[in-house]
């Protein structure tokens, strides 16, 4: 889906969205005449010799993210304001070529890992009936894996880029946190969050990623930061979870799908070392059992105290009760995760990357119904701990997707600006996969 004129990609997208039967993946779509006017100014600029990196390519932007001229709803009718400027990583991937074509759903105030928190209606899974699509970044891994569009940005904080890229079995980029700014977006917790990227290949993810990087540092995002100078290891020694230290939520195969993974990895020439997990779960578990809830209460606890009809309910019990956690719980959990970052920074230093289930396992919309936080909370399993420790990510499917069972995705891991060492990784496991399987 990359035809050479941007003018063709945009006329294709749109007929894409318009003959996807697929009900909630949508916010607000771009008017056609916009979306057109803005690629033929792409082509007036390549035909000028501007090289542009993203030219005739089309994006999609999830919901808490401004586009000039479009409402930003985070999820919530009542809180839409229309943004008068790009958030800053719109502006630049737009300045490369990449026309957007839409802004998609998500769970509400990006408060959920499950697609099934919106006003706008469930998000549904993009190839297997019946399971979720996963979120928040629902919309944007859904129009991706459907091949509405070329790419999409979402926001991650507790896994809302890599879970639903795992439920959909495309690949998700969590860049190091600070290397893209977060001007523009609505905020989950300020201190935790990162734009992601998403796409079908690693190449287009990783290459969206570096132009959305120029970004940062950014004067007036005080959570943006300086990539350091140098260049970063190969992911060679690959960390691999003790396996009573694995979770699979019940499924079977889930033991076996990661131990395939893993066994590619080894004909990679990758080695394989043991590595204790715990402390990056002991770190999880703090993300919404402990303090850090209470950021989200100051990123949008004013709005959901006074609009409590407007909100969902299990959002708005989430950030309410949010607001009652103690000051003093902040210093100490904050202290703790310190404590548990330099363990796994030290136990880092055998590695250059771990590997890691994306999720348990993808459960039903039914489930989810039925048992809200349980469910959401299990999701959050491997991706809870990665922002709170200081690290990067990159989730990719490791099977081709196959219609009569749900998908499997691995997640590496590595410390911060180690993103490079991950995509190089991610490009040859991916590469593998896809031979390994148009072989079998």
């Amino acid at each position: 889906m990359t035809p050479t004129r941007p003018t063709e990609a945009v006329e294709t997208a749109l007929a894409a969205i318009a003959a996807d039967a697929s009900a909630g993946v949508w916010i607000t779509l771009i008017e056609r005449t916009i979306a057109l006017d803005e690629a033929m100014h792409v082509e007036m600029r390549v035909a000028t010799g501007e090289r542009l990196p993203l030219a005739g390519l089309t994006f999609a932007v999830k919901d808490n993210i401004d586009v000039a001229g479009v409402a930003t709803t985070a999820g919530c009718p009542a809180f839409a304001r229309v943004a008068r400027a790009d958030a800053p990583v719109v502006a630049v991937l737009r300045a490369a070529g990449a026309v957007v074509v839409g802004k998609t759903n998500m769970d509400q105030f990006a408060t959920g890992l499950v697609g099934m928190r919106s006003p706008y209606g469930t998000c549904p899974n993009a190839h297997w009936p019946g399971l979720v699509s996963g979120g928040s970044s629902s919309g944007s891994a859904v129009a991706v894996a459907r091949g509405l569009v070329d790419f999409a940005i979402g926001t991650d904080t507790a896994g809302s880029g890599r879970v639903p890229a795992a439920c959909n079995g495309i690949v998700g980029l969590k860049p190091t946190r600070g290397c893209i700014s977060n001007r523009g977006v609505v905020p989950a917790c300020r201190s935790l969050d990162c734009v992601s990227l998403l796409a079908r290949d690693v190449d287009l993810a990783a290459r969206a990623t570096s132009i959305a990087a120029l970004t940062s540092p950014d004067p007036l995002d005080p959570w943006s930061r300086d990539a350091p100078v140098g260049a970063t290891p190969a992911a060679r020694r690959i960390g691999v979870p003790l396996a009573d230290q694995l979770d699979f939520d019940g499924d079977a195969s889930g033991a076996a799908r990661f131990a395939n993974a893993v066994d590619e990895l080894a004909l990679l020439g990758c080695e394989l070392r043991p590595f204790d997990i715990a402390p990056m779960l002991e770190a999880s578990r703090l993300l919404y059992g402990g303090a850090f809830v209470a950021e989200r209460y100051e990123a949008v606890g004013a709005f959901v105290s006074a609009n409590r009809d407007a909100v969902d309910p299990v959002v708005g019990r989430i950030i309410s009760e949010a607001e009652l956690v103690p000051a003093w719980h902040a210093f100490r959990d904050r202290t703790e995760v310190e404590r548990l970052r330099r363990i796994v920074d030290a136990a880092c230093g055998d590695v250059d990357a771990v590997v890691v289930p994306s999720v348990p396992r993808v459960p039903l919309v039914s489930e989810v119904a039925a048992s809200p936080v349980v469910a959401n909370e299990k999701l959050g399993t491997y991706t809870n701990f990665v922002n709170l420790l200081d690290m990067c990510a990159l989730t990719l499917p490791t099977e081709l997707p196959e219609a009569d069972r749900p998908p499997f995705s691995v997640t590496f891991v590595a410390p911060a600006w180690h993103d490079d060492a991950l995509v190089t990784l991610g490009r040859r496991l991916r590469r593998d996969t896809h031979a390994i399987h148009r072989t079998a």
